[in-house]
């Protein structure tokens, strides 16, 4: 009982299995145009289906081979072909062209069957450019479901053009902003160089995208993507310069207050100096953000970069004021005319050449009167 119960159950996989295989292949598809589409398009589809041997029939006569279509006004024109002569079958109309298996089952022992069939059609309206199948070939149970072993299926790209010229405009817009931003950092005396290299590449890609026909949508869309990224990434080596830039403004007071350090150390009235270590603890403050900055930079960091290089360079700018100070101090106490300047004011000066004045007057009035004594005794 048991061993028929199993004989059962090996009869009903086997069948189901058998009933789960494609009864057909498809071959020398074609496909004009090639490429992606544009609503309106003409196309034309065209193939052969290849029945297999299943032992007793061509095609399983409780099937169907069913053929569907996106493309609008679709017209099929099939033949059907035994042992290589053609049997010419009526056109069709509709997006579905389904075969039945009464007319397409022959004994397979004495029969070769295929069917060729051509697909006459317009690529559809899109609100927006996607994939629409030109052709699905699927055969069908006796139940009217798929058989998904069968599913033979092509699509293509129908581009909605509007979205092209759309897209075209922003990257144009995106470029002249990028353009902007380039011109904005070279006033900085910031070198632009890199940045520069990547807007003539992305203008290069958006020239190229704009110059193709709307059928070679992908690859539009490919220059357009790829000038996007050059940009985005003109817009990163803008920030790394401007960040190096701000770096190097704040290395300036640093190596400022470094040269008077070297020459307070160097001297051994001032080596030892107390005034002197806030000074260098400021420098050394400067250059700790100095090196934090250019940590930033190395991992991308570039805002970050910026307000530590501008700490530093408010904290170097500190210390070598700091260090001028210090060393009018010590001028101050080594020359005790140095102040001297500062106790005149313009009016001081104004007296003093007044006195000058009335001084060579009077010189000048004692000569002429010497003078004319001579010649009075002449």
């Amino acid at each position: 009982m048991k061993g028929l119960t199993k004989c059962i159950i090996l009869g009903i996989v086997l069948v189901l299995c058998v009933s789960a295989v494609s009864a057909f292949s498809v071959s020398t598809v074609s496909i004009d145009p090639s490429g992606d589409l544009v609503p309106g398009t003409p196309v034309i589809v065209s193939f052969k289906a290849d029945f297999a041997d299943s032992g007793t029939e061509t095609f399983p006569s409780s099937d169907s081979l069913q053929m569907l279509t996106d493309l609008e006004s679709p017209k099929w024109t099939w033949t059907l072909l035994l042992n290589g002569v053609e049997n010419p079958r009526p056109q069709a109309g509709g997006k579905m062209l389904e075969l039945s298996g009464w007319d397409l089952s022959y004994p397979s022992r004495s029969i070769e069957e295929s069917v060729r069939v051509t697909l006459e059609g317009k690529a559809p309206s899109v609100t927006s450019t996607s994939n629409k199948t030109l052709i699905k070939i699927q055969e069908m149970d006796s139940r009217n479901n798929p058989i998904t072993s069968s599913l033979v299926s092509y699509t293509r790209l129908v581009v909605n053009t509007g979205e092209v010229t759309t897209l075209i405009s922003s990257r144009n817009s995106d470029l002249q902003t990028y353009r902007a931003h380039i011109e904005e950092k070279a006033a900085m005396d910031i070198d632009t160089s890199a940045a520069e290299a990547k807007y003539n590449e992305a203008k290069q890609k958006i020239d190229a995208a704009q110059a193709l026909p709307s059928t070679q949508f992908t690859t539009a869309l490919n220059y357009l993507n790829a000038a996007q990224t050059s940009i985005a990434d003109g817009e990163k080596l803008l920030d790394k310069s401007w960040a190096e830039n701000e770096v190097a403004n704040a290395q300036v007071p640093i190596n400022n207050v470094d040269v008077l350090i070297g020459y307070f150390k160097g001297n051994q009235s001032t080596a030892n100096d107390a005034r002197l270590a806030p000074i260098t603890t400021k420098r050394e403050l400067a250059a700790g953000y100095i090196s934090n900055a250019n940590d930033d930079i190395a991992n991308g960091n570039y805002a970050q970069a910026r307000i530590k290089a501008q700490d530093a360079f408010a904290k170097g700018n500190e210390s070598y004021n700091d260090a001028l100070d210090f060393k009018k101090q010590l001028e101050s106490s080594w020359n005790p005319l140095a102040g001297v300047g500062k106790i005149f004011s313009s009016s001081v000066i104004i007296i003093v050449v007044g006195v000058i004045v009335v001084v060579l007057v009077i010189v000048g009035v004692i000569i002429y009167r010497k003078r004319s004594r001579w010649d009075e005794l002449g």
